[in-house]
């Protein structure tokens, strides 16, 4: 049986690892609040471990003098390093690029997709091309792969290919954290073959067996509709008049996963407003609630990029204690998604008290065991 954790019942992956509220808000962090103090900056990714480290740093600096002033100049240029160099490399100079450029910052996540998917015209096995990979930039990466594994299956044969295709990934039978992203990411490469139709997409996942399989790809779909930015990337599944759409009209079966993804839309239409982001979501079906509001914990820690003080006071914004175990449950799952590391989340949690602090706590080490 899938582990759960002892407060409000939520799975191990309940929260997606991606800070969506950052790509959402393209790299600008979210309004600081009245009188909080701001941290030092997080502290600056490794370059990507190669045999040959000094050789890595020095490819590096020799691929960052290609210029590019738009997404496509971008994604071309990471398709021809993955081409014709090799994955390492891409991921080399995305490093040094996102500490030196906002616009790069603001694409991270839609580049590493289009890195793996790269990868997955590189290397056909999906074991194989996971073990190039690199969880940087929220692992969307592994999201790529399997948008580009699935990019020419015909969509009549999906639901027979899907099953069984994350098999080989290592973990499966401890719901390892890569066994989820290969799963997880079978929900962006089914919206990317059904040209982002959200409800054949969630269709598709339930070809997949298991239960804890078919949420975590539903999760995919709903997260790729919701990185929408309607530049490059177009959706019909959003609609700034009914910001929680389409949550309030997908099946029962899947509003927890949608719900999961959808406040990181509300925080864009209205502002970064975390006050009205909790009034929203106090408005969803009771059962959903909690689900919503661990959302807002997400995009408080994506939008500051887990900045400890501005994500406390974000979560503080709640107007009671319940509101409170969500929003920090879902930030402290974000903290160690993105530092892959619970260091700073115990920080995080040591910045509460009583009651707050034990459900951060205990949630933070619950979910770092997935990392193990």
């Amino acid at each position: 049986m899938k582990a759960k954790f002892a407060i409000l019942g939520i799975g191990v992956f309940g929260i997606a690892a991606i800070g969506v509220a950052a790509f959402l808000n393209g790299a600008q962090v979210a309004p600081v609040p009245e009188n909080v103090d701001l941290l030092p900056p997080r502290a600056q990714q490794q370059v990507v471990e190669a045999e040959n480290k000094d050789t890595a740093f020095e490819k590096a600096d020799e691929i960052a003098q290609t210029e590019c002033a738009d997404s496509q100049c971008f994604e071309k240029h990471y398709q021809e390093l993955v081409q014709n160099q090799t994955i390492g490399a891409a991921f080399a100079d995305l490093k040094v690029r996102y500490d030196e450029n906002v616009f790069v910052r603001s694409l991270c996540h839609p580049l590493v997709h289009v890195i793996g998917r790269a990868a997955a015209q590189k290397y056909s096995d999906v074991a194989e091309a996971y073990r190039q990979g690199d969880h940087f930039c929220w692992s969307g990466y592994y999201h790529g792969v399997m948008e580009g594994i699935l990019y020419d299956v015909a969509v009549p044969d999906l639901p027979q290919m899907i099953n069984g295709i994350c098999d080989s990934i290592p973990g499966k039978a401890s719901y390892s954290f890569d066994y989820y992203n290969c799963v997880h990411g079978l929900g962006h490469g089914v919206m990317y073959v059904t040209q982002d139709e959200l409800f054949e997409a969630l269709e598709l996942c339930d070809s997949i067996e298991g239960q804890w399989e078919k949420e975590s790809c539903y999760g995919g779909v709903f997260m790729e509709n919701v990185i929408t930015d309607f530049e490059n990337h177009f959706t019909k599944y959003l609609k700034p008049q009914e910001p929680l759409y389409p949550c309030t009209v997908v099946p029962e079966k899947n509003k927890h996963a949608c719900y999961l993804m959808q406040t990181s839309y509300v925080l864009k239409m209205n502002g970064y407003n975390f006050v009205d982001a909790f009034e929203k979501c106090s408005t969803v079906e009771e059962n959903h609630k909690d689900i919503c509001y661990q959302s807002i914990g997400r995009d408080a820690s994506g939008s500051t990029v887990s900045d400890i003080s501005r994500t406390h006071a974000y979560c503080m914004l709640a107007r009671d204690l319940r509101q409170q175990f969500g929003c920090v449950i879902g930030a402290v799952k974000d903290f160690i998604s993105y530092f892959h590391s619970d260091t700073q989340a115990k920080q995080f949690c040591a910045s509460f008290s009583a009651e707050l602090q034990t459900v951060c706590l205990n949630t933070a080490a619950s979910y770092y065991q997935s990392f193990q």
